[in-house]
């Protein structure tokens, strides 16, 4: 009996879910509307987390690309904070279709499951994706026409790569992500935010530094000393504790939405 307990509690920390509680909560409190709607291209059909803000004015809509996890309840509680604060946030799940029996992230029975699909996914088929989800996202009524990405961890390199393939971006945001080989193609200002315990990802910084600057494009990274990677997500876990995580989530956001503004 007792190793039956073990090993249902250590399925039960397998799950995203489990993991998460805490953003589910905090989705079910949030009086924005939020609503998931299925972007089509091609062969594929993308389901899509999509919060408004409580607004009577048009607003800029910015694109969420998630964790390496997939499109998790954290994932689509940080957008419905950015709705919070005046933007229409548009979180594609990317896993669409890759789950078992064409499921999404959330049919993936572990964490671990979804991270390896996750890390499988083509380049080509992601920016097919997330240029669907752009072009619906500029016909969507309540948007001024504005659009920002913005991506964490896995999601980080991919909002960096996806500022390569979309000419009409305002602004790209990369938390904890890798830049692309070329960078030749970018035309939006590029705005980096890293962690100081994050030797892999930090390791790629000065690189990326140099290749645009060579390249004549706007970059501004900012590392957040003391702080790990996903700190974005670790900073508001009750469960982490480190106080630097919290430290550099609070002042990232705060330059984060500071430069949302001026777009």
């Amino acid at each position: 009996m007792r190793k039956l307990i073990v090993v249902a509690a250590a399925l039960l920390l397998s799950f995203p879910m489990a993991a998460q509680d805490w953003a589910r909560q905090n989705l079910e409190k949030s009086p924005r509307h939020g609503e998931w709607v299925q972007i089509k291209h091609d062969n594929r059909t993308v389901s899509t987390f999509v919060v408004y803000p409580e607004s009577k004015q048009k607003a800029p809509v910015v694109i969420v690309i998630h964790e390496i996890f997939g499109a998790t309840d954290w994932s689509r509680s940080l957008a419905d904070q950015l709705a919070a604060k005046g933007y229409i946030a548009v979180a594609p799940d990317l896993l669409s279709g890759m789950g078992p029996n064409g499921g999404k992230s959330s049919d993936f029975p572990t964490v671990d499951a979804a991270r390896e699909a996750n890390s499988k996914l083509p380049d080509d088929q992601v920016t097919a994706d997330l240029n669907a989800v752009a072009d619906y996202a500029q016909k969507i009524p309540a948007s001024n026409g504005k659009l920002a990405v913005v991506g964490f961890c896995w999601g980080g390199g991919q909002s960096f790569r996806f500022a390569t393939n979309r000419k009409d971006l305002s602004a790209a945001f990369v938390f904890y992500g890798p830049g692309p080989k070329d960078v030749s193609t970018i035309t939006a200002p590029v705005y980096g935010f890293y962690a100081g315990k994050d030797a892999r990802i930090g390791a790629t910084v000065p690189e990326t530094t140099e290749a645009m600057k060579k390249a004549g494009k706007k970059f501004e990274p900012v590392t957040y000393e003391g702080a790990g990677h996903g700190f974005m997500r670790a900073g508001e876990d009750p469960a982490d504790t480190n106080p630097d995580n919290k430290k550099a989530r609070e002042e990232a956001w705060k330059r984060w939405v500071d430069l949302l503004k001026k777009m």
